[in-house]
């Protein structure tokens, strides 16, 4: 019998594995962070972020509002780790006790930069639209308003890039240090 090649993007120890021993596996060393998206209208988007947090091996992503996006963003890394639909804000809120909660979002006055934030073990980064941003509501209920400093012509980065810079950051700060 021919043994068919594993052609997931998967590092070596996880090729030929079913996606739940890889579930199981990533979930004995899964760190303390999660993300959650709110009001993110492309949902190619999405698929990025959660691709980014499984490579960061976050404990989970919450989405809030919209359940549907583009799977093919994600490269099927979302079989790999928990995501967890919320209808609402509140239903979102009731999962957060204890722990940081930081908006990254680029519009505010009250924003400060990302590179000076010192992050605490138990942090969700927050993560909104890139035309209406993180919802009022929400937003007032972070912990800190962070925005990732910009030195070309435009104010911002794309939301899966803002994203990764932040979750590296996180992960820099408490992972690798």
């Amino acid at each position: 019998m021919e043994k068919v090649e594993d052609t997931r993007n998967l590092i070596d120890e996880f090729k030929g594995k079913e996606n739940e021993q890889i579930f199981y596996a990533l979930s004995k060393t899964r760190n303390s962070l999660e993300i959650a998206i709110e009001n993110v209208e492309h949902d190619f988007n999405i698929g990025s972020i959660v691709r980014t947090a499984n490579s960061f091996n976050v404990s989970k992503v919450h989405i809030i509002g919209k359940k549907k996006y583009n799977r093919r963003g994600a490269m099927c890394t979302d079989k790999y780790l928990e995501i967890i639909h919320h209808p609402s804000l509140e239903d979102f809120l009731k999962t957060q006790e204890n722990r940081e909660l930081i908006a990254i979002e680029n519009n505010l006055e009250n924003a400060k930069p990302l590179h000076e934030k010192s992050f605490k073990e138990n942090t969700t980064l927050i993560l909104g639209s890139e035309n209406s941003g993180i919802s009022k509501e929400l937003l007032a209920h972070a912990t800190e308003i962070r925005y990732i400093e910009s030195f070309g012509s435009t104010r911002s980065v794309n939301v899966g890039a803002a994203a990764a810079i932040a979750m590296y950051e996180w992960i820099r700060q408490i992972v690798l240090k």
